[in-house]
């Protein structure tokens, strides 16, 4: 398993983690087989959408601050129950097939860090297994 050591800089991002993962799959030298991505934190998540246009993250940004507002009345009293949710609704974890030795997402596809409770520290975790 190797990690990859992530600095948010603000309450809510979307941080593209496809090269460093990619750089991983490399490092793997695993031809074929499946990249599995965790995130060990639970006001975080991670997911894969458009990497091309930055204008998706903010819009997701803005639409998760709707779908789930920061001071809502929630009863957890660490003012982090939004992102509590919000890492529910991405999740903790991806795989994503290899297939000669590259990860295999579509052509607009990336693999992204969802902070929900930031500044702070954070890793993510990945495993490469082979399919042989």
């Amino acid at each position: 398993m190797e990690k990859i050591s992530i600095k948010t800089n603000s309450r809510a991002a979307l941080i593209d983690i496809t090269d460093e993962v990619r750089s991983l799959v490399a490092k793997s030298r695993i031809k074929n087989g499946m990249c599995f991505i965790f995130c060990p934190h639970t006001t975080s998540g991670l997911t894969i959408n458009e990497n091309a246009d930055p204008d998706v993250q903010r819009d997701i940004i803005i639409a998760l601050k709707k779908l789930v507002p920061e001071n809502a009345g929630y009863a957890h009293t660490e003012g982090n129950s939004d992102g509590h949710i919000k890492s529910s609704i991405f999740g903790s974890s991806l795989a994503v097939f290899i297939e000669n030795s590259n990860l295999a997402l579509g052509t607009w596809q990336g693999i992204f860090f969802c902070e929900s409770d930031g500044p702070r520290s954070r890793e993510v975790w990945v495993k490469v297994i082979s399919d042989s």
